[in-house]
């Protein structure tokens, strides 16, 4: 049969039954819509926009999506170790070199609250074990009888918190003056060492680094003797090298970016450190 005169003509590839397409196409027109286009149409819901931004591939909300992600495992760490150490900030980067070899400037520490798995040998509830009380019961911490912990010099919320070795226990108007190490006291008698007799009970500490550190604290004023109270918790692990992220933020200026966006804090060790 003829066709009709004034007949339209279509571009027609035949229906679903002889395998052709099922959309009608004129040359030079859009196509129509693709079959097995399932993605959503961001603006159609606010669940279709976070579907879209999940799985679309456009470079740009790709990146931003990554930093998210990375942000978010950031935080999950952080609160991981924080129900772990019962400490925040959970990890401290090491400013100084005062407790080189086993410490190094850079360093990443972990601290733990100091009442946590405490040892049997601990001074009274402190949770803390001296360099003396170590040495009696071969109990080592980075390299040295006792353990290392973190605490606010002075007892001073605003100051640096420092990272030395507990090395003794003293009660308030104690004379210790025999208890201490002669080799790292410049002293005759109590009279002239500072803080003898100790103005309340807390810790005398000290750097381990043998040429910066051959003193204690106290006798040089970076802090009084150390109150159980201002003691923040106890060095368990060193991360080598990954604190110098931290210490890099820390001297960053950028608007609106801070520094505490790092689940981490710094810690000065001594005279020299770069203090906040």
């Amino acid at each position: 049969m003829g066709r009709d005169e004034g007949t339209q003509d279509t571009d027609w590839d035949g229906g679903p039954e002889d395998g052709g397409r099922s959309d009608t196409h004129r040359p030079g027109g859009p196509p129509g819509p693709h079959p097995q286009d399932t993605r959503p149409d961001p603006r159609s819901s606010p669940r279709a926009a976070l579907t879209w931004l999940g799985t679309t591939d456009h470079s740009t909300v790709q990146f931003l999506r990554e930093i998210v992600v990375s942000l978010l495992i950031v935080v999950a760490v952080g609160f991981i170790l924080f129900a772990i150490s019962g400490v925040w900030p959970p990890l401290v980067a090491v400013e100084s070199d005062s407790m080189e070899p086993h410490l190094q400037k850079g360093d990443l520490v972990l601290v733990m609250d100091e009442n946590r798995f405490e040892p049997a040998f601990a001074v009274g509830d402190t949770g803390v074990v001296t360099a003396a009380a170590g040495a009696e019961n071969d109990y080592h911490r980075f390299g040295g009888p006792g353990d290392v912990i973190v605490y606010r010099p002075s007892g001073s919320a605003a100051a640096t918190p420092i990272i030395h070795r507990a090395h003794l226990y003293v009660e308030a108007d104690e004379n210790w003056y025999d208890r201490a190490d002669p080799d790292v006291i410049d002293a005759s008698s109590c009279a002239d060492l500072a803080a003898c007799p100790a103005p309340h009970a807390g810790f005398i500490t000290k750097g381990d680094n043998r040429v910066t550190n051959d003193y204690y604290d106290q006798t040089r004023g970076i802090s009084t003797v150390v109150e159980p109270e201002w003691v923040k918790g106890r060095a368990v692990v060193r991360i080598p090298w990954v604190g110098w992220i931290r210490l890099v933020a820390s001297d960053l200026t950028l608007p609106g970016l801070s520094a505490t966006l790092f689940a981490g804090g710094t810690i000065g060790i001594g005279p020299g450190s770069q203090l906040a």
